[in-house]
């Protein structure tokens, strides 16, 4: 019987920009609607520091994706509803580029070699597959996962 390789081993990985700018947006969405939320509530729930996190949503503040409230009662929240923000535009502002490889990206960092290329195909096609996730998932799709998570896992620390 022949053996298949496993494409786990495949190694797209977002920074931790990414990850942790993601993840603030999500919380963002949680609390859509009620009083903005405190870098130190924020950076508590992500479990990094204040100066990092700030950093994350300056740059998701200059691409229009939070905002931030000032005063007593001041913080950051989404700009727009979460339905109507897509992860890619969030991934797009904080990390650049989605890329699985240069030379399918937007930008132009491309290959010499990208019209003889073997593998670009199957690149173009990852890539494709890739772009149709981000702008298909909403924070909202997020948010309402996380949300289910948490209730599954009080739910599993009740029945213990």
């Amino acid at each position: 019987m022949e053996r298949r390789p496993s494409w786990s081993g495949i190694a797209v990985k977002l920074s931790t920009r990414g990850r942790y700018g993601l993840k603030a947006v999500v919380d963002l969405a949680v609390y859509y609607g009620d009083a903005p939320v405190t870098l130190s509530v924020l950076a508590g729930m992500q479990g990094v520091s204040e100066a990092y996190l700030e950093q994350l949503l300056r740059v998701l503040r200059r691409a229009g994706i939070v905002e931030t409230v000032r005063g007593a009662a001041g913080g950051y929240r989404l700009c727009c509803a979460p339905a109507e923000l897509d992860v890619g535009r969030v991934l797009a502002a904080l990390e650049g580029s989605t890329a699985v490889v240069d030379c399918v990206g937007t930008g132009d960092a491309c290959c010499d070699r990208a019209c003889t290329c073997s593998a670009r195909p199957l690149f173009l096609k990852l890539q494709a597959r890739i772009n149709d996730v981000l702008r298909d998932t909403t924070i909202a799709d997020l948010a309402t996962d996380y949300i289910e998570q948490k209730r599954r896992m009080e739910h599993a620390k009740g029945l213990s």
